[in-house]
């Protein structure tokens, strides 16, 4: 197995990397953040990779960090999840958000990915529930259900403003875990505005 390239890059387009790796080139389809790296790299730069082998093809992954590679395979794993929905959910969301979103059976986050619908986001919830390992919230005193985390409830608030889903875990990201959900609504505001 490839594990990562280490390369000049010779171009980046939608998707995709091309790295010259000792006057070779290899094409990798790569996540949006792989993609952005490779955009702003000034000289050589190291691509986390995964080979995926099939019968009739062999293609080559590039990733960010070990995390995106990780959660990729684990998705690969997934009946019904090939390569192409795997890098769609891994290229959408960083992979802390994905590890919540599986906690917490958020299938809003996944179904705001392009090709990805209520049935495939439902089988990645719970093929992926037991192997993740991330916090999951409290049940209710008294309850068997689970109650949703404070970061969903507030996503949820700030998709009920016009925000979409990407949008709303964007202004998210710089927001801190340990505030209200009203807290951070506002922040999350405040950061859009800025």
């Amino acid at each position: 197995m490839i594990a990562s390239l280490r390369g000049r890059v010779s171009g980046v387009g939608a998707g995709t990397v091309l790295l010259d790796v000792g006057g070779v080139g290899y094409l990798l389809s790569a996540t949006a953040r792989a993609c952005r790296l490779a955009a702003d790299a000034d000289g050589e730069l190291t691509l986390v990779t995964h080979l995926h082998v099939r019968e009739d093809a062999m293609q080559l992954f590039g990733f960010a960090g070990a995390g995106e590679r990780e959660l990729f395979e684990l998705l690969l794993g997934v009946s019904g999840v090939g390569p192409k929905v795997a890098l769609a959910i891994v290229s959408g969301y960083a992979p802390d958000q994905i590890r919540r979103a599986v906690a917490t059976a958020d299938h809003a986050l996944f179904t705001s990915i392009p090709g990805i619908g209520r049935k495939t986001a439902e089988r990645v919830v719970i093929d992926l529930k037991d192997k993740v390992g991330t916090v999951v919230p409290d049940p209710r005193p008294g309850s068997g259900e689970m109650v949703r985390d404070d970061h969903t409830a507030a996503r949820d608030a700030l998709v009920g403003l016009g925000l979409s889903v990407a949008e709303a875990e964007d202004s998210l990201l710089g927001v801190k875990s340990g505030l209200p959900v009203a807290d951070r609504v506002r922040a999350a505001l405040a950061g859009r505005s800025a």
